[in-house]
């Protein structure tokens, strides 16, 4: 199973495998806090990305495609998110506040 979660709600049992997937630490939360098992910065978005996007809705459409094309060439930190899946429950990390518009939504509907 593959969630996803704000990085600022409470580690939960059910959250199984906790993957960081921002390329910015969040503000405000320490490791210790943050609990995770993983941290990949190298499937976040790319800087560029990123800023141009700035969590503007209107965005949200040609952020999905332009994400989805760079997470094309990196399969090999998605066939690792795979075998983690398989293993059992993962949970993708993020800190945006909107729940919906993030990098963590198009990564999971990739794996999915």
């Amino acid at each position: 199973m593959l969630r996803i979660k704000r990085i600022y709600d409470p580690p939960a049992p059910e959250d199984g495998t906790r993957v960081l997937v921002d390329r910015l630490w969040p503000r405000g939360i320490s490791k210790d806090e943050a609990r995770i098992d993983e941290w990949l910065k190298e499937i976040a978005p790319s800087d560029e990305l990123r800023k141009w996007f700035g969590h503007d809705p209107a965005r949200w459409e040609e952020f999905r495609e332009r994400f989805r094309r760079e997470l094309e060439a990196k399969a090999e930190i998605l066939d690792h998110l795979r075998t983690l899946v398989g293993k059992g429950t993962v949970t993708l990390l993020f800190a945006a506040k909107d729940e919906e518009h993030n990098n963590a939504v198009v990564l999971k509907e990739m794996l999915d």
